[in-house]
């Protein structure tokens, strides 16, 4: 048997790799814009890794992914394992190597970095999961385990009930997610484009979980079909409610009811969920006008601009700070000004106008000038007086936040919230006994990989709750 040849050193000098992406000029389509690295750039990017002693990207990555282990598998030319690697602690990695804000993160934390560019831990996560693919399609196959343990309900199929779902049924629990839509993913499927994450990447992670035992029960409201009274009734022990954030704030402004005018969530919801951009053939259509404004700064914002661009509409993103507050990805901004997206810094609306037909024509807005830090520590935005301009518009988008769905907290008194939102303790306990909750439903409008981490550590509090000696439930091989 042959030796096996010596690992090349790292070299974290080398220049960090570009992720390629789709010709600016072919973004007409819901077509994946990010392409993902060519195996040579794997390889360079992975040797940049320093594979330090005290990898501090580990304990910066929510989830606890070991990374240092995975792109030292990478380096090996061991995709397969290094796929295997990631599986331990996530069975998102096609996802979360695409949506997750890596550079918020573990790539904040790169040793590398700090002398030149973080190593590209995300673009490497996403190349081990599409290179896994066709291993992906064959851990589905068959028939899906049966675990045996105690049921547990997870309410909401989001990142944060399908992170708990996973380490639950590993654990040998009995999990059902009950979804109000028709279709799996929560905020995943309806909230992100196809071109920042396509479909078919989402449904087989989810395959996965099938595959392992996880029931899911779609178009089923928690708080209409059921109460979690009820579930607990049906022989449920614990319940975990990740419903998220579903209710958007409205501008509050004269003409906000006109055809035309939109939140951020209908739109995307029509056109991510619905796939309104293939009207007649799917039976949810969109109005699109020639000129179309996006209110806010926000990674929806930016969905939604370009969206409208690649529907044919002149877009442009107004926006009540300058560009150094936008909370947007600096990739997605990008993006979007590759895709033709214009920007209007310090304004904000103040009306809309329509014609005789009740559409929106027009926007009236208000120049604004950055005054003293608020309480995220942003300057606040004040508006100029006598500044009121007006600009065309025939298609207006609201995507300034949004809050979580009250039809479940309302059947439910009970449950204690604050703002709308629910409120827990740090293990992810609600005021009512074995009920739990994570991810936006709790922290408002955030991140996927934060709704994961909230996810995780309520299965875990679960499993105390439900195993207070710490037992497996006799858990199955996986």
């Amino acid at each position: 048997m042959k030796p096996s040849p010596p690992r090349p050193k790292p070299d974290p000098k080398a220049p960090r790799q570009p992720l390629p992406l789709l010709d600016p000029a072919l973004r007409h389509t819901p077509a994946e814009v990010a392409l993902g690295f060519t195996g040579e750039q794997a390889k360079i990017e992975a040797l940049r890794c320093l594979q330090c002693q005290k990898p501090t990207c580990i304990d910066a990555c929510p989830l606890n992914i070991d990374i240092k282990r995975f792109i030292l598998r990478m380096v090996d030319g061991d995709y397969a394992g290094a796929h295997e690697v990631i599986s331990e602690q996530s069975p998102f990695p096609g996802v979360c190597g695409r949506v997750c804000q890596h550079e918020l993160f573990c790539e904040e934390a790169c040793i590398v970095g700090r002398r030149w560019d973080p190593v590209a831990i995300g673009a490497l996560e996403r190349f081990a999961a599409d290179h896994a693919r066709l291993r992906m399609q064959e851990l589905v196959k068959g028939e899906p385990r049966k675990p045996t343990g105690p049921k547990v309900a997870l309410v909401g199929s989001g990142p944060a009930s399908l992170i708990a779902a996973y380490d639950l049924v590993r654990l040998n629990y009995r999990v059902t997610i009950f979804e109000a839509l028709h279709r799996l993913g929560g905020v995943l499927a309806y909230g992100i484009p196809n071109f920042r994450l396509p479909r078919e990447i989402l449904h087989e992670e989810i395959a996965r979980l099938q595959n392992l035992g996880v029931e899911f029960v779609t178009s089923f409201i928690v708080g209409k079909s059921a109460t979690i009274e009820e579930l607990f009734e049906e022989g449920y022990e614990a319940v975990f409610l990740g419903t998220g954030a579903g209710l958007p704030y409205l501008m509050e402004i004269p003409g906000e009811n006109l055809a035309g005018v939109y939140t951020a969530n209908e739109f995307l919801t029509r056109l991510n969920l619905m796939e309104a951009y293939r009207f007649p053939e799917r039976p949810t259509p969109v109005h699109v006008g020639k000129r179309t404004v996006v209110v806010g700064g926000g990674n929806s914002a930016m969905d939604a601009a370009r969206w409208a661009r690649r529907l044919g509409s002149e877009t442009t993103i107004l926006y009540r700070r300058g560009r150094a507050e936008l909370k947007a990805r600096i990739e997605e901004i990008k993006h979007a000004e590759e895709e033709g997206v214009r920007f209007e810094f310090l304004a904000a609306p103040v009306a809309l106008y329509g014609d005789p037909h009740g559409f929106v024509t027009a926007m009236e807005c208000i120049r604004m000038e950055l005054g003293e830090p608020d309480e995220s520590g942003r300057r606040s935005p004040a508006p100029i007086p006598g500044s009121e301009y007006r600009i065309p518009a025939e298609t207006v988008v609201a995507a300034i936040g949004q809050a979580p769905n009250p039809t479940l907290q309302r059947v439910t008194p009970q449950l204690h919230t604050r703002r709308g939102k629910i409120v827990i303790d740090e293990a992810g306990r609600t005021s009512m006994n074995l009920v739990f909750a994570g991810g936006d439903v709790v922290r408002g409008g955030s991140t996927v990989i934060l709704a994961m981490k909230d996810g995780r550590a309520a299965a875990a509090a679960i499993h105390r709750a439900l195993s207070p000696n710490g037992g497996n439930h006799d858990q199955p091989d996986h």
